[in-house]
């Protein structure tokens, strides 16, 4: 195999995804080349030199990345991994069993705010951490007592081995370690907002512990496809030829981006800044990123992707192939009981329809925004726009006269 060729096959597949990971055609169209090559010679894996697999990454290293990427950041904030325990007491979930059974961490940051200011919690999506949000955290820390965090599995946080078998299992690892953390930080009467993946997991935790979070905002959530969207018929029609055979193969194997990373090495940062460059750059649908952004985000991905797989390996149990959910939310649409607002790019792969029947079911109060020349990273694509976004859905927290804000400007309502 011809590494370099493939690395950079790989890199503008990858580039031209919104996500890393929820969707199809990163973690399947972004790996043709090793999937043919693996189909005509299974061992080709072991044929890759060993300095190949070396993965020059940990968790401190990690951690210092975000340092760096956080240097771009204004106002001082505090980082911590809090400590959540080894599992929730009488659980019967597979969430973090392991043979060494060691307390788990939650990497955490919170920015400085002003006294009495509503607090608001962000939640990365699959694939990515909470440095993603770097962009936001100055205009949004202006406003709320800002939190986020790294979920189980990723980023700077404990890795634990990855034992669910199913969506229920999955989905409850994911679930009760927010909860777990939420009673360490000694949290409640929270905004909780979620991207992509995130979004997910904001929205399954919000059906089951209502009581703790205010306000969900949803930001091009996964979750609100379900196999009955007239795409999946376009999607079977797909699996049927020889690439979707194998794509779906890739998926149900749990064929991550971040093998890929792993596997490649030392040439694995170099797909990480091909994805970053492109991505955040020539293929932007926005502000583009700086030289210093783009070389600092490049550092800190590539670490985060390239750490033990854990939470990376939920994928195949919560989305079947093509990022529709095996548990659709617009299925539990009439049990939500917090006050929701869905923001949408313009050109998020993420349908906003999907909120739209989800709204329609809801009883609580339901907005959807959308912002035009934004992706599926709309707060890095259009910054501005989605601070405007979120402060106009958190009005009645941060006005004294919520019922005279008038619509921002630029925005869309849907």
């Amino acid at each position: 195999m011809n590494l370099r060729r493939i690395s950079s096959r790989m890199a503008d597949e990858i580039s031209r995804s919104g996500d890393l990971g929820t969707s199809p055609a990163t973690v399947a169209a972004a790996y043709e080349s090793v999937a043919v090559a693996a189909a005509a010679n299974p061992k080709s894996r072991s044929l890759w030199p060993s300095v190949l697999r070396w993965i020059p990454t940990s968790t401190d290293k990690i951690i210092a990345a975000e340092k760096r990427l956080l240097s771009l950041v204004k106002t001082p904030y505090v980082q911590e991994r809090v400590n959540i325990g080894t599992g929730p007491p009488g659980s019967k979930v597979r969430w973090f069993r392991s043979e060494s059974n060691e307390e788990r961490q939650i990497n955490t940051v919170t920015f400085d705010s002003k006294e009495n200011s509503p607090t608001i919690v962000m939640i990365h999506g699959y694939g990515a951490s909470q440095g993603f949000f770097f962009r936001n955290f100055d205009a949004l820390a202006s406003r709320f007592r800002v939190i986020a965090i790294d979920q189980i599995g990723w980023g700077g946080s404990s890795r634990p081995d990855f034992t669910c078998k199913s969506t229920e299992e999955t989905e409850a690892w994911f679930i009760d370690s927010f909860e777990e953390w939420r009673k360490a930080k000694n949290l409640s009467n929270f905004i909780l907002l979620g991207h992509s993946f995130g979004g997910y997991v904001a929205s399954k935790y919000a059906l089951k512990h209502p009581e703790h979070v205010k306000h969900l905002i949803l930001v091009g959530s996964a979750g609100f496809s379900s196999e009955t969207d007239t795409s999946y018929e376009r999607l079977n029609q797909f699996k049927a030829t020889w690439k979707g055979a194998i794509f779906n193969h890739l998926w149900e194997s749990n064929f991550t981006p971040q093998k890929l990373v792993r596997g490649l090495g030392p040439l694995g940062p170099n797909l990480v800044r091909s994805y970053t460059t492109a991505r955040f750059g020539s293929y932007s649908t926005g502000t583009t990123l700086t030289g210093e952004e783009s070389r600092l985000l490049t550092d800190y991905v590539y670490h985060t992707l390239a750490a033990k797989a854990s939470g990376e390996l939920c994928l195949k149990y919560i989305f079947s192939f093509g990022a529709f959910a095996r548990s659709p939310l617009i299925h539990s649409a009439s049990e939500w009981k917090v006050p929701t607002t869905f923001i949408y790019g313009y050109q998020d792969w993420m349908n906003y329809q999907g909120a739209q029947e989800a709204g329609k079911k809801m009883k609580v109060p339901c907005e959807i925004i959308r912002i035009p020349d934004a992706g599926h990273f709309v707060f890095i694509d259009q910054p501005d726009r989605f601070h405007s976004a979120v402060f106009y859905a958190c009005r009645r927290f941060l006005s004294p006269d919520p019922a005279v804000e008038s619509f921002p400007e630029g925005l869309t309502p849907a």
